[in-house]
């Protein structure tokens, strides 16, 4: 297996999120792709962060959800159900650069299947962007792709 290199089993097709782009923005494209992250790109489409659900989770976990009583089989709201609406709104506002990774870890397209499996394991990433020596994306490898390169062919 370690003939293969990063380039052999990255998903070249790789989608991406941009800093500016707004949270509700990347949801969207997590639901959609059924993914759990992307890597964040600049202009030049190098990697400058990686955006996760656990990014928008964490951010998520400061919403205090309203109070509520259960009275005579019907719910009364104690707090105000605007104020949990304004919050929701403000995290689906927040921009990626705001809520991203920038401690990021990459491999390199001629890194050995081990060396990727070993950074992933190390490091305890689901995926890794696979970048050139300037730092420009080429593709992406999550945790099924090195499974995959496993147990097919």
């Amino acid at each position: 297996m370690s003939e293969k290199l990063a380039r052999d089993i990255m998903i070249s097709d790789v989608k991406v999120a941009k800093k500016d782009e707004t949270i509700e923005i990347i949801a969207k494209k997590l639901l959609d792709d059924k993914i759990g992250g992307l890597p964040v790109v600049d202009e030049n489409n190098k990697v400058i962060g990686i955006i996760s659900e656990t990014d928008i989770l964490k951010k998520q976990k400061s919403i205090e959800t309203p109070q509520f009583i259960n009275f005579l089989e019907g719910i009364i709201f104690i707090d105000n159900l605007k104020d949990l609406e304004s919050d929701l709104k403000k995290v689906a506002a927040y921009k990626v650069e705001d809520l991203m990774s920038k401690e990021i870890v990459t491999v390199n397209l001629d890194d050995s299947f081990d060396t990727v499996a070993n950074v992933m394991i190390k490091n305890s990433v689901n995926r890794v962007p696979v970048v050139d020596d300037e730092g420009v994306l080429h593709g992406i490898i999550a945790r099924y792709d090195i499974i995959k390169s496993l147990y097919k062919d």
